[in-house]
């Protein structure tokens, strides 16, 4: 019952969605209040509809109702709590209901947060919202509906892939998908302008706060994904420019350049069309990449052969959307008005820069990613583009975005003075040259490039501070008024300054784990020992123990630098009996902002073990820093002035109502 409560609520949703689609865009047309606010009622019980969905799929997953066939091939009674709700979205089914009750409860926020929207705007963004509800509910009830009985049911489930019980992927996907969807709110914001042909300042104040949680949820997933592929695979790595990565990273890319270009376009109505084109390729790309990941296309183009249903709709969803935008894009885009000019050298001149940058690196790593689907479709060969493509192509234009990056805030809107940049930045860049010169006297091997990286890594962090520092006339003015002017800044300063220092954080990380991580790969019997990055590692023997579902083998290692024993780790292998397969459990031992790490291989049959042991110096400021980004974007959105909906409008003596500033 449960099953078909939750089905039927499916129904009622897209029959809500389809109402939302159509009506607001009719009274919007004839100028009729009520009918335009008809998508706020629908928008907000289209959620509740949805969230009763998604709560049934994960009763049924908690209770192990292995009568649902989702249930049957995902979950196992012997699984904990925990995995068995997280096996909800382990699927591809179960994704895309997060997916639509995700895009459900956005559409809700701006129902319920968006009362000083202009009415007419507000309806026309929850019809687009509703458009792409639409599409997504059909996808859903046709193609991957959840709630499928088993006419005989089993007496036990499958069991989820083993490799995704983990507390990672109870982060990892709601995350990422409160990016993908989030930037939805931009689209139809986007579309919405293009439909009334207006646009201006206030839009884009009503979407940054929309494009900036969308980009700090995306960051944290990103980050998450990242961190449980390296300690979960076991292969020690932490990005791979595999295509699922790549499918994530495009719309942050874009994302990032949106919210850069949206502050253009706030502060100096600037930028219009370039926005609009933006927002509409930020979320193109998160339907893009959620699509192909969960067809399996970007595995193998073969898939849509295994069910052709499926592939089908998914290739009509991404023309209806992707090309129905830029189609409209390119034909209402002319009627937008330009907004001002603003000299080359100037802040606007910088963000420009930054989002030629952003969107090239963008549009290497889409050509780098699909390339090879493409040339198999039309000619049937297989290649593969890997790590060594993307280093090559997206290095070069990063290092230029980082240069330029502690520039901007220096730089005056309209004209700028890059002299007075430029030295006001000197000592952040002499700090950056020394530091190059210290790591490239006191470090051997590696990349002659490493320690250009970290001085350019540090410029950066330094960069971001001395911002801070000349706004608060830090020692140029007694402590108290330093202090006074610290406290009264704009968060949106503060998370400004700490979105980029955690940029240059996180490339001191990549720059050290990749340039000089050491590591160890060889069979290791009780008492042998291993020395990986002037540590000394020693193992100690193994036990075996049972877990919930499955066998686990645990091993047991000693770790001693200079004679001193520093820690001990217990990486493990478990077998799960369900379904066959086998998961390597990493150990970490952290060393300040380094870790040990060591993951274990096949027994041979003489009684030892095939033991990974790596030392990965920084390796934490990898994600340390996006953490720092993504705290920089929650400052940026708590600002008083970066508000959900246009500021109210403020009466003038003479009783005329004019917009606040």
């Amino acid at each position: 019952m449960i099953a078909e409560c939750g089905h039927y609520a499916l129904v009622l949703a897209l029959a809500l969605a389809l109402i939302q689609s159509v009506v607001p865009l009719i009274g919007a047309r004839v100028g009729d209040p009520a009918l335009m606010n008809v998508s706020r009622s629908t928008a907000l019980t289209q959620f509740l509809f949805v969230a009763a969905s998604f709560a049934a799929l994960v009763t049924l997953h908690v209770t192990s109702d292995f009568s649902v066939l989702n249930v049957y091939e995902n979950s196992h009674s012997l699984k904990p709590l925990i995995y068995k709700i997280t096996g909800v979205w382990g699927n591809h089914e179960g994704s895309m209901l997060l997916w639509v009750f995700i895009l459900a409860l956005f559409g809700a926020l701006v129902a319920a947060f968006g009362n000083n929207l202009p009415t007419s705007l507000r309806a026309h963004v929850l019809a687009v919202q509703a458009w792409i509800a639409s599409a997504f509910y059909l996808f859903i009830l046709l193609t991957s509906n959840p709630f499928l009985r088993i006419s005989n049911p089993p007496i036990e489930g499958r069991d989820l892939n083993p490799v995704l019980q983990d507390i990672g992927l109870a982060v990892h996907p709601p995350m990422l998908y409160l990016g993908y969807v989030g930037f939805s709110i931009s689209f139809s914001f986007a579309i919405a302008a293009l439909i009334e042909g207006r646009i201006d300042a206030a839009w884009a104040r009503w979407v940054r706060p929309w494009t900036l949680v969308a980009w700090i949820f995306l960051t944290l997933g990103i980050a998450m994904g990242s961190y449980w592929a390296y300690y979960e695979l076991g292969w020690g790595g932490w990005w791979f420019w595999d295509p699922v990565e790549n499918a994530s990273l495009m719309p942050w890319l874009a994302g990032t350049a949106l919210l850069h270009s949206a502050l253009v376009m706030e502060k100096r109505e600037a930028l219009k069309v370039w926005t609009v084109l933006l927002a509409i390729l930020t979320f193109s790309l998160s339907l893009l990449g959620t699509f192909l990941v969960r067809s399996g296309v970007l595995t193998s183009v073969h898939a849509f052969a295994t069910d052709p249903t499926r592939g089908v709709f998914i290739l009509l969803l991404l023309c209806v959307f992707i090309g129905g935008s830029l189609s409209l894009y390119a034909w209402r885009a002319s009627t937008l008005k330009q907004g001002g000019l603003f000299a080359p050298i100037s802040r606007e001149g910088a963000l420009v820069l930054n989002n030629l940058l952003l969107t090239t690196a963008c549009a290497t790593v889409l050509v780098g990613t699909l390339y090879p689907l493409g040339l198999e479709v039309l000619t049937g060969a297989k290649i593969s583009v890997g790590a060594p493509f993307f280093n090559l192509t997206f290095a070069p234009l990063f290092v230029p975005l980082l240069l330029v990056m502690p520039f901007g805030p220096f730089l005056a809107w309209k004209r700028g003075d890059l002299l007075a940049a430029a030295q006001r930045l000197m000592l952040a860049a002499v700090v950056g040259l020394v530091t190059s010169a210290v790591v490239w006297a006191w470090v051997r091997g590696g990349s002659t490039l490493a320690p250009l990286a970290i001085g350019v890594a540090v410029f950066v962090v330094l960069g971001a501070i001395t911002d801070i520092a000349d706004r608060i006339k830090l020692f140029q003015a007694p402590l108290v008024t330093s202090w006074q002017r610290a406290r009264g800044l704009p968060r949106s300063a503060w998370g400004a300054a700490f979105a980029h220092a955690g940029l240059g954080i996180a490339l001191i990380g990549v720059v050290c784990e990749s340039t000089w991580n050491s590591e160890y790969i060889g069979n290791m019997r009780p008492g042998d020992h291993a020395q990986v990055g002037g540590y000394v590692v020693t193992f100690d023997g193994s036990t075996g123990q049972p877990g919930p579902n499955y066998r686990e083998d645990i091993a047991r290692f000693t770790v001693t630098r200079d004679g001193v024993v520093v820690g001990t780790m217990a990486p493990s292998k478990r077998s799960f009996f369900t379904r066959g397969v086998s998961t390597t459990e990493a150990a970490l031992l952290r060393r300040g902002v380094s870790q040990l790490y060591i993951s274990l291989g096949d027994a041979t049959p003489d009684g030892a073990i095939t033991a990974r042991i790596y030392d990965k110096p920084m390796v934490l400021l990898i994600w340390y820093g996006p953490v720092l980004m993504a705290l920089g974007g929650l400052l940026s959105l708590s600002d008083r002035r970066l508000r959900v909906g246009a500021p109210k409008p403020a009466r003038s003596k003479a009783g005329v109502l004019q917009p606040a500033e």
